[in-house]
């Protein structure tokens, strides 16, 4: 050992000793200054280095404290609890590779040491080996039984392992040992919500922000319980709280980009997601957000490196990256390619239901088919699963059932799905019928008289509406194979710019009752304003195609603020149009589908405000097609369709499943097949399930 000591007549130990009793008292600083002495009198001392690591990361210097850490466990006698430090910081930077070979240094060096277990466990947890982080922590509660931080750390991992079960009692235990504990009441708040317990998930995430109102994962949980129950004001209140404090935490950004995404503000959300791969590149979640959100824009080559950086990275997102880059190239019309890709998650994730139940709708079940067992024994575990998952896969199992003509098993999952979907929101079918009743109300032919010659000059906008499922990505499909048209797919740019306006429907009369200047000013700036968001997804074509089909309840609305707008009215038989939406899963906000007798009441208050505006709309502007007659003679109702657009005649038209343009709908893999009859009459195979459904649109049971 060298024989230097510091100034001050103080031998090497006794300065790290008063180092050490500094730090304790909160004096970095001097703590700092006695390290380098210590350092220039000996260079490379571990215990200098380590503290001077713990002092660099108490200031956010993670950088620099990795840096000394890692010098310090270069020491021959470096304790075991200077590489468990390493770990932690290692982790903490996103070096998960690193983290992990300090950590298993650690144990091997001190097999008693508890926190070294625990440290590796969260590696191994966030790098997606649940199992090893599993055996890890068990390990640490069995050397420290009382030990809250351990709990909540299992927690965490029996969670991601699926065992929604076994993680609860971790959770409220580790509440239990320290009541005041925010990380544990936030991970109890988390799972709750994935069971559909949005009440007491919301409590736990308000008691974790009362414990540290400065706690990012409590606001994130909170945002994600009033999300799921469509409470999308007060989930942006709380990124609003969020982001005044901690503005670039890449977990949040994801967070918010998500629900800006969910609310259609597809470029906000791109911008955050974007923030977020800047601010932490390998954060794989960030990578995967971004991959979603460019999905959406129908951007597919970047969505599809993007979903392939974040599998490639550490982390549990590889899972999710790899059925979202499936299913991205599903909707590319790239069926041999998608195929490809399931086949090649299910490689890395052979056990997977989630990517099992993905692909259902690219393919027909036969009898004995060997995911059935797979999908059954995923809902079998019942409250081990998350509720959405649980969803998502008994939707698969109607699906698969229906393609071996077992009714009877397949809307046995198909109700429950339903169930446990409407369970998680509040919704009023009756206010919804008052609100479409109303607008009827509104759209009088005296306001239409007062208000016509108004409104933005175009004629590029095409909109496509009626029910869900009703057959408007069909028509769709046949119009956007015309060369001189686009189609934009399902856009909220309407509806967006009617809702910031403030005028529809209640202001419309108090509007046409005014001066003439003030009515042409407001429906002229709301036309522009749909123009300025959708003319440059046209690329130049001479029609561009809005396919919202709940656009139905603004039809009136269109030919008001753009005069030129063609609107196209798909209809089908309204059992088979219910019955489709009773059998998908939306990924979009379709309340009312979710309960058969809700289903058919509101089908029958679609039905009456459409026939208002069959009366009411301009028959230049207005025309309906319905989809058997499609299925009966193409041709002749392309035709029709592309007279009505003003557009020549293009026998691609009649070839629109060999489009390749990207298609993001709940139809994305039929419409790349030629037209076929066998969803006509659908139902009928089915009437003994489909009871309430029948009563609420008045159809009588066959016999």
């Amino acid at each position: 050992m060298p024989t230097h000591q510091p100034p001050e007549e103080l031998s090497i130990p006794e300065a790290l000793s008063r180092a050490h009793a500094h730090w304790n008292a909160g004096q970095a600083d001097r703590a700092e200054l006695l390290c380098q002495r210590v350092l220039a009198a000996w260079p490379g001392q571990a215990d200098a280095l380590h503290l001077l690591g713990l002092i660099a990361h108490a200031y956010g210097n993670l950088d620099i404290a990795i840096g000394h850490l890692r010098e310090a466990c270069k020491a021959p006698r470096a304790p075991a609890v200077y590489s468990a430090n390493l770990a932690e910081m290692c982790r903490q930077k996103g070096l998960l590779e690193e983290a992990a070979q300090a950590a298993r240094r650690a144990v091997a060096m001190d097999p008693t040491l508890a926190a070294g277990w625990n440290n590796l466990g969260i590696i191994l947890q966030e790098a997606g080996r649940f199992d090893e982080s599993r055996t890890c922590l068990e390990h640490v509660i069995a050397l420290q039984p009382e030990w809250a931080e351990a709990h909540n750390n299992l927690g965490n991992t029996l969670r991601r392992l699926g065992r929604l079960d076994l993680a609860e009692p971790h959770y409220r235990r580790a509440i239990a040992l320290k009541p005041e504990y925010p990380e544990a009441h936030s991970n109890l708040a988390f799972l709750l919500s994935s069971q559909g317990r949005y009440d007491e998930a919301a409590q736990e995430a308000q008691l974790a922000l009362d414990l540290n109102p400065r706690f990012v994962e409590a606001y994130l949980n909170l945002a994600e319980v009033e999300s799921v129950r469509h409470r999308y004001d007060a989930a942006l209140r709380v990124f609003d709280k969020l982001q005044a404090f901690a503005p670039q935490h890449p977990v949040a950004l994801v967070a918010y980009a998500k629900l800006l995404l969910k609310l259609e503000r597809d470029n906000e959300a791109l911008v955050l997601a974007r923030r977020a791969v800047a601010c932490a590149p390998q954060y794989a979640e960030a990578h995967n957000m971004l991959a979603t959100v460019l999905q959406a824009r129908g951007e597919t080559d970047e969505a599809l490196a993007a979903f392939e950086r974040a599998a490639q990275l550490p982390g549990t997102v590889a899972e999710e990256a790899m059925l979202g880059r499936a299913m991205v190239l599903i909707e590319a019309g790239r069926k041999d390619e998608a195929l490809a890709a399931f086949d090649r998650a299910l490689e890395a994730f052979p056990g997977s239901a989630l990517i099992r139940a993905a692909r259902a709708d690219t393919r027909t079940f036969e009898a004995g088919d060997p995911d059935f067992p797979v999908l059954e024994a995923f809902v079998a575990q019942d409250d081990r699963r998350a509720l959405e998952d649980r969803i998502a896969v008994q939707f698969a199992l109607g699906k698969a059932y229906l393609d071996i003509k077992d009714s009877a098993r397949a809307f046995a999952h198909f109700d429950a799905a339903n169930r446990a979907r409407r369970a998680s929101f509040a919704y009023d079918q009756q206010d919804t019928e008052r609100w479409l009743q109303r607008i009827a109300e509104t759209f009088t032919p005296e306001l239409y008289e007062r208000l016509q010659g108004m409104g933005a000059a175009s004629d590029l906008p095409v909109f496509i509406v009626g029910m869900p499922r009703s057959g408007t990505t069909l028509i769709e499909q046949i119009v956007a194979a015309h060369p001189d048209v686009t189609g934009a797919g399902e856009l909220a740019a309407l509806r967006q710019v009617v809702d910031a306006s403030g005028v529809y429907p209640d202001r419309l009369p108090a509007l046409a009752a005014g001066p003439r200047y003030t009515a042409s000013r407001v429906l002229e700036q709301l036309g522009r304003d749909y123009l300025a968001r959708t003319l440059p997804l046209a690329r130049g074509s001479v029609r561009l195609v809005d396919k919202m089909p709940g656009n139905f309840a603004l039809a009136g609305l269109i030919p008001l603020i753009l005069p030129g707008a063609r609107i196209i009215h798909t209809r089908r038989d309204a059992v088979d149009t219910c019955l489709s939406c009773y059998t998908k899963l939306f990924a979009g906000d379709q309340p009312f589908a979710y309960d058969q007798a809700e289903l058919g009441r509101f089908y029958r208050a679609y039905e009456r405000l459409m026939a208002h505006w069959r009366a009411v709309l301009p028959p230049g502007q207005f025309i309906e097609v319905d989809y058997e007659a499609v299925v009966d003679n193409v041709e002749y109702e392309a035709r029709r369709l592309i007279e009505f657009l003003g557009l020549p005649w293009s026998e691609a038209c009649l070839n629109f499943h060999q489009d390749r343009r990207v298609v993001r709908t709940a139809s994305a893999n039929q419409v790349r097949q030629p037209i076929y009859g066998t969803s006509k009459g659908r139902w009928r195979a089915h009437t003994a399930y489909l009871g309430p459904l029948l009563a609420a649109l008045g159809v009588e049971m066959p016999q």
